[in-house]
């Protein structure tokens, strides 16, 4: 009793209030306050020593060796560009004290420049030169041709055309790709900020958007409380999105720069969270996110150099973007803007599977390795589309395919407007090799299927002939076009998938052991019903049929493959009814069971492919909240688990996520969506001025 007497007659009554102890405020990451500043518990120190133990065994991390040896070719490429640059400008009739001063600097960015690359990555470089050293000839021609007379460099293929111009190429082993930036200088000096504002004076904008990747980089580095836990969550997330198929810019989905924003957005609203947390929390958040709400790490900076920035409310295309994650460098842009309807469709269901996985993992139901289970492709959906590539040798085959999976996207898009949404596409970013073909090969894949809720008509088609034949045509616009570059885009079935895109040669069984995500979607499914689980994976209980009605149930026919070789002259037609039309000859059947399938068959009802499936749409996915008291975490209230973080008891305290948001008459969103999954966040403009553009999505609550 003495010592509490002592303690609470530390703090004297006759004391100012100036003088009294002021509680520190949290350091604020972002845009607005954090969701939860708890630390973590020893139970989460297990669990992320035992998630960096499971990285560690994936070979997710390169030897000290190919390291040493990126930072010796990294070291050659400086020499090489700064000899490039002097030769340059001893050409153009400079001084002898400009050449002896000329120079050129190359940084890195992208997962290099972030920490979380990993064996064989390749090395996103810039080159950064002065004012008289254009890209158009004097990086794409003379320094090419430097390169392509070196030993060290194969597989050089120059990209000018691309919307950020690359070139890319292999030195001593070592994938580079390779920007460059023309700086309004005349000499390029040996310490640049490249982070300034100040370089972006007098360039075009295909350096502005040269630059911006190491600015990106730069400014991610800066806005995330602890480097270190987020390139260990990043790393993890990455290899999380490639095993579910989910990791490709340029197919529609998310890239690395997109990955790393989105971790680093979690990682400001959970400060203190080490890796496990910040995984866990990742799949939550982005769970219950309303898209098109925008991801930004920073308010949107508006300098006077007349840019364009990421800004609805004045640019109309950026009204259509479907997933805005936007960077947080000046200029500021969407850098997903390649996401679809379709792709943000199959990223919000892998969403929700990684959050259920995390959440078994919690309560000790699961380990880290269910979560990186491989995404079952080719066991989702009952109809694809094949694209084959071929050229004639390996070097114009890497030309024509870069070209075409750049153009794939559009073709997604295509579909999507011809078929007003109701035909959805899931492209596959992963490229397989035929190596049974005399000519060089490869091919990608599209999963199909009706649009869940839709109602279909009895004979109903989405004719999609013209479309593909569109495709085709811009495809083959490709100026480096050289004969023997052929394109060939077919339907397939699933039972007529060819054998070598399985990792063993060969087909999984019909009934395959069920996987944790199928364990758990099986449980949603009743007697008799279809459910629609992922994208486009189902799962189908019956009701057990007399033996005697079974017994005189007649054989079904057996199944023929299709020939692997595509005539030039095919073309697709598929919606609610699918037709291939080969030449001149058109064959058309009832599609029957999984499985019965002949040559050439024609797929007639996708309507039986989603049965009584459920609509998993996209406007709203703040029905993914329901049962977890409106909590970010979703914590389990009284929950003795001793798995359970104590961390999630803090985040129960935030405020709702679905309480008072509501829309004004004059269309001013207030304690909207930013109040949802951030409850502490500010009304200032910065923070709402996008969802005014969206009520839609706000009022579907």
């Amino acid at each position: 009793m003495g010592m509490v007497s002592s303690e609470r007659t530390s703090v004297s009554p006759s004391l100012s209030p100036s003088q009294l102890p002021t509680p520190t405020t949290p350091k604020q990451h972002g845009l607005t306050k954090p969701i939860s500043v708890a630390g973590p518990t020893e139970v989460d120190w297990q669990r992320t020593r035992e998630l960096e133990k499971f990285l560690v065994e994936a070979a997710l991390y390169e030897s000290e060796e190919e390291a040493a040896k990126r930072e010796e070719v990294l070291g050659r490429l400086r020499l090489i560009v700064k000899d490039w640059v002097k030769d340059l400008t001893l050409l153009r009739g400079y001084s002898d004290q400009m050449v002896e001063d000329a120079n050129a600097l190359i940084f890195t960015f992208g997962s290099y420049r972030l920490g979380v690359h990993g064996p064989g990555a390749d090395i996103d470089t810039l080159c950064v030169g002065p004012s008289y050293v254009n890209r158009e000839e004097d990086f794409f021609f003379i320094l090419h041709n430097n390169l392509a007379e070196m030993e060290e460099v194969t597989e050089l293929q120059p990209v000018p055309d691309a919307h950020v111009p690359v070139m890319k190429f292999k030195f001593d082993g070592i994938s580079i790709d390779l920007l460059y930036a023309s700086i309004s200088l005349l000499v390029v000096p040996e310490v640049l900020d490249i982070s300034d504002v100040s370089v972006l004076y007098d360039v075009d904008e295909p350096t502005v958007r040269s630059l911006n990747g190491c600015r990106v980089a730069d400014q991610i580095l800066k806005l995330v409380p602890n480097v270190e836990h987020f390139c260990t969550a990043l790393r993890c997330l990455k290899f999380w999105a490639k095993r579910r198929g989910v990791y490709s810019n340029v197919t529609g989905f998310l890239g690395g720069v997109n990955w790393a924003l989105l971790v680093a957005r979690v990682c400001q609203l959970y400060p203190n969270a080490i890796p496990s947390m910040l995984v866990s929390r990742f799949f939550r958040v982005y769970t219950m996110w309303r898209w098109p709400n925008p991801v930004m790490l920073c308010a949107i900076e508006e300098a006077e150099l007349g840019f364009s920035v990421w800004d609805p409310r004045k640019n109309p295309r950026d009204k259509t973007h479907h997933m805005p994650i936007i960077t947080p460098a000046y200029p500021c842009m969407n850098s997903s803007y390649n996401v679809s309807t379709s792709t943000l469709r199959v990223m919000m269901d892998q969403f929700q599977y990684g959050n259920k996985i995390c959440e078994d993992v919690e309560l000790n139901k699961a380990q880290w390795s269910s979560l990186f289970e491989p995404y079952f492709f080719f066991e989702s959906y009952k109809n694809y589309l094949q694209v084959d590539i071929i050229a004639e040798d390996a070097d114009d085959l890497r030309a024509w395919r870069g070209w075409v999976e750049s153009r794939l996207r559009q073709l997604t898009l295509m579909i999507e407007r011809d078929t007003f949404g109701k035909l959805q596409c899931h492209p596959y970013p992963q490229e397989y090799v035929d190596s049974s073909k005399p000519c060089a090969h490869c091919a990608f894949f599209m999963g199909l299927q009706r649009k869940p809720g839709e109602v279909v008509q009895e004979g109903q088609q989405f004719d999609i002939r013209g479309t593909v034949e569109e495709f085709k045509h811009s495809i083959n616009m490709y100026m480096f076009w050289k004969p023997g570059m052929e394109i060939c885009v077919s339907h397939v079935r699933r039972k007529q998938i060819p054998s070598y895109v399985f990792p063993e040669g060969y087909k999984r069984s019909r009934h395959p052991r069920l996987t944790s995500q199928q364990q758990s979607d099986k449980q949603s499914c009743e007697d008799g019903d279809a459910c629609q689980t992922g994208s486009g994976e189902r799962c189908l209980k019956r009701k057990k049929e007399p033996e005697a009605v079974q017994q005189d149930r007649p054989e079904k026919r057996q199944s023929i493959s299709p020939e692997r070789s595509v005539p030039s002259s095919l073309s697709s037609r598929i919606g609610s009814n699918i037709e291939l039309i080969n030449s001149d000859k058109k064959v058309q059947y009832q599609e029957t069971e999984v499985g019965d399938v002949s040559n050439g068959s024609v797929i007639t009802s996708l309507a039986s492919e989603v049965g009584s499936c459920e609509d998993i749409g996209n406007e709203s996915v703040a029905g993914s909240c329901e049962g977890n008291n409106g909590s970010v975490d979703g914590s389990v209230e009284g929950s003795n688990n001793p798995g359970s973080s104590q961390s999630d008891s803090c985040d129960a305290e935030s405020e709702s996520l679905l309480d008072n948001g509501r829309l004004k008459g004059n269309g001013v969103f207030q304690n909207g969506m930013q109040e949802e999954l951030e409850p502490n966040a500010g009304v200032g403009k910065a923070q709402i001025w996008w969802v005014e553009l969206t009520p839609k999505v706000c009022r579907n609550r």
